[in-house]
């Protein structure tokens, strides 16, 4: 019998978080929010953060899309908490780096379970939507930022 490959392998983390994502829901008190979409495709995500002492304590996600959108902001949601702002944009901007086909960050152990989605660099077609949870992490960590609280529902990005 032969071991599965690793892009196999990956191919299942993949779809792993996209069926049972981490960190789905909505949270009370959110001290930063973003959404943003792909009118392309209809991918949209909305991710809110509770920071403490510029760290982000906890952060979640609701959000609509293709297994890679919905999946790459569920394993991006669980490397960054607990980190500083500029740790979770620094690995915003090295996650980008991946997808523009960096083999050395591919290689970093420290991207966690991100490093599944380094296979998406070949379809330039699906780095926006492997990016999207990354594109609301930096919006919502922008200094002085004002919450926007008037987006429309999360629940109907769900339905």
């Amino acid at each position: 019998m032969t071991e599965p490959s690793l892009t196999s392998l990956y191919q299942q983390l993949i779809l792993e978080h996209y069926r049972n994502p981490r960190n789905q829901s909505e949270i009370e008190g959110y001290t930063a929010e973003a959404h943003v979409s792909n009118p392309v495709c209809g991918d949209e995500i909305c991710i809110q953060i509770r920071l403490a002492e510029d760290v982000i304590k906890e952060i979640r996600f609701v959000g609509k899309g293709c297994s890679i959108s919905q999946a790459s902001v569920s394993m991006m949601t669980s490397v960054v908490k607990g980190k500083s702002c500029d740790q979770a944009i620094q690995l915003a901007g090295r996650f980008a780096d991946m997808m523009k086909g960096n083999q050395e960050v591919a290689a970093d152990i420290s991207m966690g379970d991100l490093r599944a989605l380094r296979g998406v660099s070949k379809f330039p077609v699906r780095i926006k939507c492997a990016l999207l949870g990354f594109d609301a992490l930096r919006k919502a960590l922008q200094k002085d930022q004002d919450v926007d609280r008037n987006v429309y529902s999360k629940r109907e990005m769900i339905q």
